[in-house]
C-alpha cells in the first residue's frame, strides 16, 4: 500500500507541475486571480460531483471543525495564487523547488515541535543537511534559469 501512496504522490507532483506551467502561462492573458479563481471553481466543481458519487464523509462536519483546521482552504488557496505569480517571472522547476523548499522547511519545523497533533520528529542533522542541499539545489537552478534567459534574449538580438 505504502508503494501505492507514493506512486500517488508522485502522479500528483506531476499533475501540479504541468498545472503551474499552464496556469502561469493562462495568468499571462487572463490574470493571476482570475487564473486562481478558475483553478478552484473548476475544482469544486469536480469534487462536488466526486463527493456524490464516492463520498463517505460527512461535508456538514466542516462547520463543526476548530476554525484554525478551516485556514488550510486559505493556505492552499494561497500557494496556487503565489504559484501562478512565479511561474512566468523564475520558471516552472524554480517555482516548483522554491514550493517544496518552503514545504520541506515548514515540515520540519512542524515535525519537531508536533504542531497540529502531528507525530514529533526531531530536527537532527541528516534532515538539517537535506534541507540544506535543497536550498543549494534552488540556487543553482535559480541561477540557471537567470543565464538562459540572458543568453536566449542575446540569440534574438
Amino acid at each position: 500500500m505504502g508503494l501505492f501512496m507514493i506512486l500517488f504522490t508522485l502522479i500528483g507532483g506531476i499533475t501540479l507541475s504541468a498545472q503551474s506551467s499552464i496556469n502561469g502561462t493562462l495568468s499571462q492573458k487572463a490574470g493571476t486571480i482570475e487564473t486562481t479563481f478558475l483553478t478552484f471553481l473548476t475544482g469544486t466543481m469536480f469534487l462536488t460531483i466526486f463527493i456524490l458519487f464516492f463520498g463517505s464523509g460527512n461535508v456538514l462536519a466542516l462547520f463543526e471543525a476548530p476554525k484554525w483546521q478551516l485556514s488550510a482552504a486559505f493556505l492552499g488557496t494561497m500557494y496556487l495564487l503565489l504559484t501562478v505569480m512565479a511561474v512566468p517571472k523564475i520558471g516552472v522547476i524554480a517555482a516548483n523547488i522554491a514550493g517544496i523548499a518552503g514545504q520541506l522547511i515548514i515540515g520540519v519545523v512542524i515535525d519537531h515541535f508536533g504542531w497540529f497533533n502531528s507525530m514529533v520528529i526531531t530536527l537532527d542533522v541528516r534532515r538539517a543537511f537535506a534541507l540544506l542541499f535543497m536550498m543549494i539545489a534552488l540556487y543553482f537552478i535559480y541561477r540557471g534559469n537567470k543565464r538562459s534567459v540572458k543568453e536566449s534574449t542575446v540569440q534574438q538580438v
